[in-house]
Formats: structure tokens, C-alpha cells, sequence
């Protein structure tokens, strides 16, 4: 049954994430996205990881994708109606090319076996959740503020962006 359930999330995972970057429809591509999210949350339940999986439910296809799909209404793009990109083999040989370097590299890995610095004793005792806490909030801190930063950016950078000028704009710039 888990094997199954593997292999149903794997699978999935695997066609949702081509399907996310083939799409030529911007919406599409969100709903193959959501799909995705929520397929790697079912392989971090197989990993006995519930917390990950709920944040990955709650903040990826949650927050994330809503963000996403309002920046994609905020822009209002306009597209032809084909579904899949003209360069769709570039993209398939580009996946095809970065899968490999990321296999080649996970099996070089001096890193591969190791195990956390917290014994399982003390998780179990306190929980995953506050395990993960301490750890983000106490040797990750700055890289979890600087990733707010960045985000806070992007979200002011896509409001400029999409910012239709107004005729008193236009008229300071003739000025």
C-alpha cells in the first residue's frame, strides 16, 4: 500500500511539475502547481514528516500559489490559446539535462547517510514542531528574515510593475 501510494505521488509529482513549466496558459500552469504542492505534501506523510506537509499545504499551495495567481491577475496578461510552449523540446531536454546534474550530484554527496545533530530522543520528547522552531528561529534566523525581505520586494516590485499610468503621470513625465 505505501509502495503504491509512492509511486501515485511520484508520478504525479513528476508529470504536475512538467506540466507547471509546458503550459502556455498562466492559470493552467497555477493548477498544475497546486497539484504538485499538494502531491509533495502526500510524499512528506509518507516520511513521516506531517508538520512538513502541512506547511506545504498551508504555505506553499496555500499563500504562495494565492500570491501567485494575484500577481497573475494584477498583470493581466494576455496569451494566444495554444496550450503547450512553441519550445517545448528545449524545455523537455533542459529538465532531462538538470535532472541528471541533480542525480549526479545527490549520488557524489559527501553529505549522503548523515544524520541530524538532534537525537531522537529529545524530537519525540518535544515534538517535531518545536524541534523545527528552535532550529529556524535559533541557527537559521537570518536566513529566514532575509527571505522575508526578499519577499516583501518582489510583492512591491509586482505592484510597480503592474501600475497602469494615470494621466497625471503621464503629464509630470512631458513636464
Amino acid at each position: 500500500m505505501v509502495l503504491a501510494f509512492f509511486a501515485y505521488c511520484s508520478l504525479v509529482s513528476i508529470v504536475a511539475g512538467f506540466l507547471t513549466v509546458a503550459l502556455k496558459n498562466p492559470v493552467h500552469c497555477g493548477i498544475a502547481l497546486l497539484t504538485l504542492l499538494l502531491h509533495v505534501a502526500g510524499l512528506f506523510v509518507l516520511l513521516n514528516a506531517e508538520f512538513l506537509a502541512m506547511v506545504q499545504i498551508i504555505v506553499y499551495a496555500g499563500a504562495i500559489l494565492v500570491l501567485y495567481l494575484f500577481v497573475l491577475m494584477l498583470l493581466n496578461l494576455k496569451t494566444d490559446e495554444r496550450y503547450l510552449h512553441s519550445k517545448l523540446a528545449l524545455i523537455l531536454f533542459a529538465a532531462v539535462a538538470i535532472c541528471g546534474e541533480l542525480l549526479l550530484l545527490i549520488v557524489g554527496s559527501p553529505f549522503s547517510g548523515l544524520k541530524g545533530d538532534a537525537p531522537a530522543e529529545v524530537v519525540l520528547k518535544d515534538g517535531v514542531s518545536y524541534a523545527v522552531g528552535i532550529k529556524i528561529f535559533s541557527d537559521y534566523l537570518l536566513q529566514f528574515e532575509i527571505i522575508g525581505v526578499f519577499l516583501t520586494g518582489a510583492i512591491v516590485g509586482a505592484i510597480v510593475l503592474a501600475k497602469t499610468p494615470t494621466s497625471a503621470d503621464t503629464d509630470n513625465r512631458e513636464a
